[in-house]
């Protein structure tokens, strides 16, 4: 794992001496893995607490599903999802709370609850995102995606998939630098604009992202291209999703994003001790 400063989070400070865990927690009735679960706030709630008992570093809140095939929602109707989950949860855990979001507007809401980080699935393209980040000091995720949710897996193409994606991130880097942005966070988007084999090839080759700097975050939680390689549905693909946090682990990342966080605990203590000895 590569050397990296720390970053503050409000109160909270996230170290890269171990790998870190990202719990997912979307508040959505159509999520591709967990829809409609956590849909109410007291079950949102009680599944973070869990999670964050289980290990994990920060809760990631959702409220709008960006499966394949999925259409946006209104910024009303995402921060009507999920602005009473965050504002619960930056009360009453002890970790940060990362939004899920692209819109200036539900981020704006959620900063203003008290939400830590803003994970951004367009990677900032929104110059509206970039200008709050900066007012509010916020760290981002900036990850890549080809297109939109809704086109992302129509048919996406590459020349050099990672040669791709580093001129993205060199690119949105830059930009956010230029706001004053300081914490910046890297994630290639396995999954959104991407083929099996492409997925794989991020996986591989994750020390390609590495030069940027940046922490480096990798979400292959029950994605579809697990799904293609053993045959099962989501909920039926842990063992598949332990095996490519490994190699994200072993390549490079910093952060892993997952579902089965007690599960995914386990198998990052193991590799960071292979790593570290």
């Amino acid at each position: 794992m590569a050397k990296l400063k720390s970053i503050t989070c409000g109160e909270y400070t996230l170290s890269f001496d171990r790998t870190l865990l990202m719990g997912i927690l979307n508040v959505t009735p159509d999520s591709f893995s967990d829809g409609g679960l956590f849909i109410d706030t007291e079950n949102a709630v009680a599944h973070a607490k869990q999670m964050a008992r289980d290990g994990a570093d920060i809760i990631d809140v959702g409220g709008e599903s960006t499966r394949p095939g999925s259409a946006p929602l209104s910024a009303k109707e995402e921060l009507d999802r999920v602005l009473p989950v965050v504002t619960q949860l930056t009360c009453e855990l002890p970790i940060p709370i990362s939004i899920d979001t692209y819109k200036p507007q539900v981020a704006k809401g959620c900063l203003k609850a008290g939400v830590h980080l803003i994970n951004d699935i367009t990677g900032l393209i929104d110059p509206g995102m970039v200008t709050l980040a900066a007012e509010y000091n916020a760290p981002v995720i900036i990850m890549h995606m080809k297109g939109t949710p809704k086109n992302m897996q129509e048919n996406p193409t590459y020349h050099d998939v990672i040669e791709e994606i580093n001129a993205f991130f060199h690119e949105r880097i830059t930009t956010a630098r230029k706001a004053g942005i300081k914490n910046v966070i890297i994630d290639p988007g396995i999954g959104f604009g991407k083929t099996v084999e492409h997925n794989l090839l991020i996986l591989k080759h994750l020390d390609k992202f590495i030069y940027h700097g940046c922490p480096l975050l990798v979400g292959p939680s029950r994605k579809s291209f697990i799904g293609m390689i053993i045959g099962l549905p989501p909920q039926e693909r842990l063992d598949g999703t332990i095996a490519a946090v490994t190699v994200a682990v072993m390549n490079g990342a910093h952060i892993v994003r997952v579902h089965d966080v007690r599960q995914c605990k386990r198998a990052i203590q193991v590799v960071d001790a292979i790593r570290g000895a």
